[in-house]
């Protein structure tokens, strides 16, 4: 009796004790390549430019693109306010339903689609929200359901173990933590406090992160995903022996902020169009006769190479 109270209290402090540990490896955030000079300001420009015009701005992601832009004069724009971009909060008790059509997408719904999307299509990863949608009319239901009913309404989206796992441990912590399933208050936190409440919760990496920060809330961030740093090897923004996460803590200090949303869209849309660019790409390339479509073998040149000492 005295040890199943025991794992219990261990269960329940579960999320406290991941919290405190992650945020202390988030307090200290530095470029771990300073002798890297790379990108340039003017070669991210160079970049996005060049995609923009190989690809036009990737349709999925025009949605999220709005909600940055400032509303037209005289005219109100639903999420935005008279201040150039900022987003309107949600209202608490409406904006996190799960089937919420007339509602604006919420944080939450925004992170439990983003982990949904993992190792999988986009396909697959909207069908899967959808189902989870229909089974489970809010959020409060889906913290209630056993784990197998929500292994199946998942199941089309792949690794539904471990995804309905990380869903219900999320939701069970926001509650414990704030007394309800939302997270708009998030839009109130700075960038770094944003990422200090998202590493509560067991599961949700940096990359997971990063996308609720650039897509749902509208800040200044550049996640880094299998393409992004394939690329960035490719045309030396980072070096060959970078891993996602120092990758991820350096673009995020070189790339203008002014740039990192479409930049991003726009370098994960090329990464799954155009495999010339990525190393095994670009070595592949060269073997070939035929004259090659893709902008960014230019940068794999080194075009740009700067005249600052490594």
């Amino acid at each position: 009796m005295q040890r199943s109270r025991k794992r219990k209290q261990e269960e329940s402090s579960s999320c406290s004790k991941e919290s405190a540990t992650k945020s202390a490896r988030n307090d200290v955030v530095v470029d771990p390549y300073p002798s890297h000079p790379r990108p340039t300001p003017v070669e991210c420009r160079a970049v996005r430019d060049d995609l923009l015009a190989l690809h036009g701005f990737p349709q999925r992601f025009e949605k999220y693109r709005k909600l940055r832009l400032p509303p037209l004069p005289h005219t109100s724009s639903p999420g935005l306010d008279g201040g150039g971009g900022t987003p309107v909060k949600l209202d608490p008790s409406d904006g996190d339903d799960v089937n919420g059509s007339s509602q604006k997408e919420s944080v939450l719904d925004g992170l439990v689609s983003i982990i949904l999307s993992q190792n999988t299509t986009d396909v697959n990863s909207q069908r899967a929200f959808a189902s989870l949608k229909s089974a489970f009319p809010t959020w409060q239901d889906v913290l209630a359901a056993d784990s197998k009913s929500i292994e199946n309404a998942i199941r089309c989206g792949g690794l539904a173990v471990t995804k309905a796992s990380c869903i219900k441990k999320m939701l069970s912590c926001l509650l414990e933590r704030k007394g309800k399933l939302c997270l708009e208050y998030l839009r109130d936190l700075t960038v770094d406090e944003i990422k200090t409440e998202l590493s509560h919760f067991k599961g949700i990496g940096p990359k997971t992160v990063a996308c609720v920060l650039m897509f749902h809330l509208q800040r200044d961030d550049f996640p880094v995903d299998t393409h992004v740093i394939q690329i960035g090897k490719a045309i030396g923004w980072v070096p060959a022996v970078a891993d996602r996460k120092k990758a991820y803590l350096h673009l995020n200090r070189r790339i203008p902020d002014e740039l990192k949303f479409d930049l991003n869209c726009l370098l994960f849309t090329h990464g799954k169009l155009c495999h010339e660019c990525t190393q095994k790409g670009a070595n592949q390339k060269r073997k070939e006769s035929h004259e090659s479509s893709c902008p960014l073998l230019t940068y794999c040149g080194d075009v740009f190479k700067s005249s600052s000492p490594n």
